[in-house]
C-alpha cells in the first residue's frame, strides 16, 4: 500500500509567500494545483504545500526528520534564511526550527545515530 503524505501551511497571501518558500526549499514548486496553492515534493510520496487561507495563516507546525540535517541547514543558510531556534535533546536528537514571515513553523530534525 502506498501512502502519500501532504503537510499544509496556510498563508495570508499566496503571491507574497511563494518567493520565501522557493528560497527556503531551494527551487520552484513541484506542481501548482491551482492559483493559490504550491506543492514541493520533499521525498517520494511526501509533500509540503502552501495554500492561501488567511483565516488559518501563521499556525502551521511541520516537522520532517532528515538524515542530512547539517547539510540542509547549511544550504538553507546559503539562500539567506537562518533558523529561528535550534534545540538538542538529551537523547542527541536535534531540531532546527524555521519560521516564515507569518509565524508558520517549519522544522527539520535529525538524530546522531
Amino acid at each position: 500500500m502506498t501512502l502519500d503524505l501532504f503537510a499544509g501551511i496556510p498563508v495570508t497571501d499566496y503571491t507574497a509567500a511563494l518567493p520565501w518558500y522557493e528560497r527556503f526549499f531551494g527551487g520552484e514548486p513541484s506542481f501548482l494545483p491551482n492559483d493559490t496553492e504550491a506543492v514541493w515534493e520533499m521525498s517520494e510520496h511526501r509533500y509540503i504545500y502552501i495554500v492561501q487561507q488567511p483565516e488559518r495563516a501563521g499556525n502551521a507546525l511541520v516537522l520532517s526528520f532528515v538524515d542530512d540535517l547539517d547539510d540542509r541547514v547549511t544550504q538553507i543558510a546559503r539562500r539567506g534564511i537562518e533558523p529561528a531556534q535550534r534545540e538538542t535533546y538529551d537523547n542527541g536528537v536535534t531540531k532546527v526550527i524555521y519560521r516564515d514571515p507569518e509565524g508558520n513553523e517549519i522544522s527539520f530534525g535529525g538524530a546522531p545515530w
